[in-house]
């Protein structure tokens, strides 16, 4: 189990690195796709798709609502311009990692790589940054040295955050008081927060498209048989030893982690947001380019779909290499 790095790789350094090795890649292989998997807020009506229940109720159609018997909400044509937020949860359980890469540093990765795919197309991006508290906002801005000035504040932050349970609902809470105009939401964390975040996770989506990227790491589902260990509690800082010898613990261990995957994962269905995982031993590109065409597919269904822009169900996906 290793801690998180002490000295985080600089930005210029991460982003040329990301540049060379994924983000290209990806831009040459989406081939401007990412407009129809992020998409903007406009004002000219471009189609109208059965309601769900995380839709904006401002732009249900009434009078197709009446014809039709069900309620209908009118979809408008995205601007040129995209702003997308990144709101980053780096509070103390992110620091973890069980092999090279902590989940603290696969979030800066994949804020660089997202970041400079939208701004390289002249959008906008932003963040919240999230510790113990929201303590950082960075405005939406364009351009590569806005996206290494995003991820130097991400990387200035301390080596080992400050313990403290994590309220995720805060940062989202923050998230809907400061995007105020129709936005692209990434919600980055590991989802390992007090209760109570799921329902503003579903507020936050009445009014922006949010994606839920959540975070982790093989480890926190299934221990090894290494002997015996000492775990801390990164939130409280608590420590307990435990022989990963014992069978009958192993097995106690992977349930409650099986218990507490299943909460989130229903936490995240109930909010009716798309959802991407990633796996610190996972691929980051071949995550984003799944997620990309598994909501590429369901954008198709919706157009054979006999209904007018008719939607699907949010896409759930695990990133390659992840433990499901």
């Amino acid at each position: 189990m290793r801690p998180f790095d002490a000295v985080a790789p600089p930005a210029e350094a991460l982003l040329k690195r990301l540049e060379w090795t994924v983000i290209r890649r990806l831009d040459g292989l989406l081939q401007g796709d990412y407009r129809t998997l992020w998409r903007g807020a406009g004002l000219d009506l471009a189609d109208l798709r059965e309601y769900q229940h995380h839709d904006d109720v401002r732009h249900i159609d009434w009078n197709v609502t009446a014809r039709l018997q069900t309620p209908y909400v009118r979809q408008f044509t995205e601007d040129r311009e995209l702003t997308a937020w990144f709101l980053i949860d780096l509070s103390a359980s992110v620091d973890f990692g069980s092999d090279t890469t902590t989940k603290r540093a696969l979030a800066r990765e994949f804020v660089g790589v997202l970041a400079r795919l939208l701004t390289r197309h002249g959008n906008r991006v932003g963040a919240l940054l999230y510790g113990t508290e929201v303590d950082t906002v960075l405005p939406a801005g364009h351009g590569r040295m806005h996206v290494l000035n995003l991820l130097q504040r991400m990387a200035a932050r301390p080596a080992h955050s400050a313990p403290g349970a994590t309220k995720l609902r805060d940062l989202l809470v923050a998230g809907q008081r400061i995007v105020k105009r129709r936005s692209s939401v990434f919600v980055i964390s590991d989802f390992i927060s007090a209760p109570g975040w799921d329902a503003a996770l579903a507020q936050l989506a009445t009014r922006h498209e949010v994606t839920a990227v959540r975070l982790f790491d093989p480890l926190e589902m299934e221990l090894p048989d290494i002997g015996l260990v000492t775990m801390t509690d990164a939130e409280t800082n608590e420590q307990l030893v435990v022989d990963t010898h014992d069978h009958g613990f192993r097995e106690r261990f992977a349930a409650a982690a099986q218990r507490r995957e299943t909460a989130l994962l229903d936490g995240l269905a109930r909010s009716g947001v798309d959802t991407l995982e990633l796996a610190t031993d996972g691929n980051l590109m071949d995550a984003i380019l799944r997620f990309a065409d598994l909501r590429k597919q369901r954008s198709r269904l919706a157009n054979w779909s006999g209904k007018p822009g008719r939607g699907g169900k949010p896409t759930h996906l695990i990133a390659a290499g992840a433990t499901a």
